[in-house]
């Protein structure tokens, strides 16, 4: 059996290989990236130097920089998806290092701030809410961003403040301004949990049969920010008002966690809803006990206007 290193000197002295060979090295220095980096390491590069690297050098023009020649990060041409390669000096031969390129970075973000916003029976529709896409051309939305800023200043200073308890009518807006603030919140690394709040009764009541209704409450209690959406809008009993909201709200003013509500009713309104049970049964210091935590945690602030959806 010949020799593997006598079979390729056999190959590498070929005419047509050392012409291949030529070409791809004429193909190599002809990249406008390659002749930059020549350029700027001239003193340091001979060509020895190219000769030894240039399999290194051909790897480097198969392959986008800068995302140039990829459509999307899911549609990567590159040997690692998501790192483009940077020409290195390694004494005396060409290396590649690869870095993360602009859309895996933009990519990995997205994906942070999506963890950052949880949420349960939210429309997604909701989730990507922006306060650009909020008109503010009201007195009532005008005051309400000043209350949301302030919040939000606080929050990322580690400050104690309150939430807010946002109600007014059908249709005005409540809930993708919700939307906006877990987005802005998002984008201060502050984790927060958007929840639609009768959807999640139903669900808590069903949970007693597979065990996992502490698992559930705790998710909802531990969060940072929490949201709860459309109170008042649930068929109230006593044990969702006095063992689930009761108890997931006591826990967040033990722990002073900021929470927001949004609700058709104002306070007093909703106290009148919580005291009457699916029963008919009147519990009007259990239901003042529930409105007095709310008012702990969060500012009520109405908010003007007609229906927005229509």
């Amino acid at each position: 059996m010949e020799p593997i290193g006598k079979s390729m000197r056999n190959v590498t002295n070929r005419p047509d290989f050392q012409k291949r060979l030529s070409g791809l090295k004429e193909q190599v220095l002809a990249d406008p990236d390659i002749q930059a980096f020549l350029s700027a390491n001239s003193s340091a590069v001979d060509e020895s130097v190219i000769e030894r690297s240039l399999n290194k050098l051909y790897e480097y023009t198969q392959q986008s920089k800068g995302c140039r020649d990829c459509p999307s990060i899911g549609q990567c041409r590159n040997i690692i998806q998501g790192y483009h390669p940077e020409l290195v000096l390694q004494g005396k031969t060409i290396d590649l290092q690869y870095d993360q390129c602009p859309s895996k970075i933009a990519d990995d973000q997205r994906k942070k701030h999506e963890s950052l916003i949880k949420s349960l029976y939210i429309p997604k529709d909701i989730l990507k809410a922006q306060f650009q896409d909020i008109d503010f051309d009201d007195n009532s939305r005008i005051k309400l961003f000043g209350l949301i800023q302030e919040f939000v200043r606080a929050a990322e200073e580690g400050k104690r403040q309150r939430g807010v308890y946002l109600h007014g009518s059908f249709g005005v807006g409540k809930t993708f301004i919700m939307g906006a603030i877990a987005n802005e919140l998002a984008f201060k690394n502050i984790p927060s949990m958007l929840v639609y709040l009768p959807e999640f009764m139903r669900e808590l009541k069903n949970s007693i049969q597979n065990s996992t209704l502490e698992e559930k409450m705790d998710a909802v209690k531990k969060v940072k920010v929490l949201m709860l959406d459309d109170i008042g809008a649930e068929s109230m009993s006593s044990w969702t008002r006095d063992e689930i909201l009761g108890v997931i709200l006591q826990y967040r003013m033990t722990e002073n966690l900021p929470t927001f509500f949004t609700s058709n009713f104002d306070l007093k309104e909703l106290e009148h809803h919580l005291s009457y049970t699916q029963r008919g049964e009147e519990e009007k210091v259990k239901a003042a006990r529930v409105i007095e935590r709310i008012k702990y945690l969060a500012t009520p602030f109405k908010l003007e206007g007609g229906n927005r959806r229509s």
